[in-house]
């Protein structure tokens, strides 16, 4: 239970008995709790969401992030936006509280919670204001640390997990390349063995690499056998867990401009023969693709989730401003061009909800239950993050456009949103990619590319 006592902490913030660990005891939250769970739920940002099903665990989580992230209003993120500034402190603050832990070991210091908890708490910051910005200075820490956990030995997990969940240690993931892109299967980063075996080399290109300016790890997806002498593609590929020393030699970093959150860096990352101890490897040589793949249904989870909160964000704006906004003598709201639109987004976003957590339940159960596949949360976590990016956006634009001219100032945030909720329709696999998917893995059609 020691290991819990970060995330308890900031649990105990809501008030509820300290007697129990909240996060420890899955099945034991009393009544009163989960009423003070939906009363606060109902707050001024989120009350849109209908809240009924979810579980006690996710409720609660949602509860304690709320409480961390009413320290960082709109102000707080339209300043990071405009000035391009990382949030240190919003990270600080819920390493502080554990948060970076969710879904990492006890044994480690993490709560050993679930893709479920994980994505409610990464939905519950981009749907408080944070957006995009505030998720993805977490992002990495959630999904590119579940290869690790599962397929890290003993001595990769001590010296880097505890220090990721108290925030120490900031991780990106190092797989997207500008010459291949979604091709993973045949991304060129070389990683070559020393002749005595006690380390890599490593050259070549990343990009579109999260936080790359402020972590001390990278989670690196390099081939160390070439294309050309393996059986399948997906063979000679290895995962490694690396050191980002900017002040090493053979490594080189380059901010990318963007259109939106731009509180956290995206950069290409560039490798000129760069020296990594052989012990970096995680899991076994070759394997690094099958490695890699625990984390990408995650990831996709995550980010249904992310695109949710900004949609039920962009459309509380919205809804607000159409009740307030009076033109012709009356609010604007009362017209069905306004009110009809806003109302399908509410419906398009609560099918997507549920599509969400269909996908993280999908995966946190398939890890005990054989019966649910791998192909079965594949396909369940590449749908939700589909609907969810598509649902968002076409909230976000209507919030824009129910603000008339108003949408386009800053002050009122939904420009914001709409600049961000690119990112979940583009990454971490695009809409089109996931058609084929769905179309050859689901419905049997040939394969187009």
């Amino acid at each position: 239970m020691a290991a819990r006592l970060p995330v308890a902490r900031a649990l105990t913030r809501l008030s509820r008995p300290t007697a129990l660990s909240p996060i420890t005891q899955h099945n034991t939250i009393t009544a009163h709790n989960r009423h003070n769970a939906r009363t606060f739920s109902r707050s001024s940002h989120h009350r849109l969401m209908e809240m009924s099903n979810f579980t006690e665990n996710q409720l609660t989580v949602r509860d304690a992030i709320l409480k961390v992230t009413e320290q960082f209003p709109d102000e707080y993120w339209q300043e990071r936006d405009r000035t391009e500034t990382d949030p240190t402190d919003f990270h600080a603050a819920l390493a502080a509280d554990g948060w970076l832990g969710i879904a990492l070991p006890e044994e480690f210091g993490g709560s050993g919670l679930g893709i479920s908890e994980a994505t409610m708490m990464l939905q519950t910051i981009t749907q408080s204001g944070a957006g995009m910005a505030g998720a993805q200075s977490i992002h990495a820490n959630v999904y590119a640390t579940q290869p690790l956990a599962k397929f890290g030995n003993q001595q990769q997990l001590e010296s880097t997990i505890p220090d990721i969940i108290s925030g120490k240690t900031r991780v990106c993931f190092g797989v997207t390349e500008p010459n291949t892109g979604l091709d993973t299967l045949r991304l060129k980063t070389s990683a070559t063995k020393s002749a005595d075996g006690q380390s890599y080399s490593v050259s070549g290109q990343k990009i579109w690499i999260t936080c790359a300016q402020v972590a001390k790890k990278m989670i690196l997806l390099a081939r160390t056998t070439p294309l050309e002498q393996v059986k399948k593609p997906n063979e000679g590929l290895s995962m490694f867990c690396i050191d980002l020393d900017k002040s090493a030699p053979g490594l080189e970093m380059k901010k990318i401009r963007k259109m939106g959150g731009n509180a956290v860096d995206a950069n290409e990352v560039f490798f000129d023969n760069y020296q990594i101890p052989a012990d970096t490897l995680v899991g076994a040589e070759g394997q690094g693709f099958k490695i890699i793949l625990h984390g990408m249904n995650a990831e996709r989870c995550l980010l249904a989730g992310e695109a949710l909160g900004i949609g039920y964000a962009a459309l509380t704006k919205a809804a607000t401003y159409a009740k307030e906004r009076v033109v012709f003598g009356r609010p604007i709201g009362q017209n069905q061009a306004i009110a009809h639109p806003l109302a399908d987004s509410y419906m398009q976003l609560e099918a997507a909800k549920l599509a969400t957590y269909h996908a993280t339940s999908l995966y946190d159960r398939s890890k005990d239950d054989r019966s649910i596949t791998t192909h079965a949360v594949g396909v369940a976590a590449n749908s939700a993050k589909y609907l969810a990016a598509e649902a968002a956006y076409t909230a976000c634009e209507r919030a824009v456009m129910s603000h008339g001219g108003m949408g386009y100032a800053r002050e009122y945030n939904v420009e914001r949103y709409l600049r961000e909720i690119f990112v979940p329709r583009i990454a971490p696999v695009s809409r089109e990619m996931i058609k084929n998917y769905i179309s050859t893995q689901v419905l049997g059609m040939p394969r187009s590319y």
